[in-house]
C-alpha cells in the first residue's frame, strides 16, 4: 500500500520547476503572491466585520450611511501611506474608493426599515 498522499505526488511540471532555477524562482514568487492574496482576503473580511458594526451603529442612531469628510481623510491618509510604501497613490485611492463604495452599500442595506 502506498503511504503517499495526493499532495506528496509529484508531477512532471514539479520536476521541471526544480530543474530550472528561473521556473523555481517563479514558483516561489507565485507562492508568495498566493499567500499575500489569502492574507488580503482575511484582512478585508476583518475590515468588513468592523464596518458592519459601524453600519449597525449608524442605523440604530439614524446617522447617514456615508461620511464624506471621513472618506476624504481616509483616502488622503492611504495615498500618503502608499507613496511611502512605493505603491502608486492613485491605485491606493481607487482601491479605497472601491471598498468605501461597498461599505456604504452595506450601510444603506442595514439602514433600510
Amino acid at each position: 500500500m502506498d503511504d503517499q498522499s495526493p499532495e506528496d505526488e509529484q508531477s512532471p511540471q514539479d520536476d521541471r520547476y526544480r530543474a530550472d532555477p528561473v521556473l523555481a524562482r517563479l514558483r516561489e514568487l507565485r507562492d508568495s503572491i498566493d499567500n499575500i492574496d489569502a492574507a488580503l482576503v482575511h484582512l478585508l473580511a476583518e475590515r468588513f466585520k468592523c464596518t458592519r458594526q459601524v453600519g449597525e451603529l449608524k442605523a440604530a442612531h439614524r446617522l447617514a450611511p456615508a461620511d464624506p469628510a471621513r472618506e476624504a481623510a481616509q483616502i488622503e491618509r492611504l495615498q500618503a501611506l502608499a507613496a511611502q510604501a512605493n505603491l502608486d497613490p492613485e491605485f491606493a485611492k481607487k482601491f479605497l474608493r472601491f471598498i468605501i463604495e461597498e461599505v456604504i452599500r452595506h450601510h444603506e442595506l442595514v439602514a433600510r426599515p
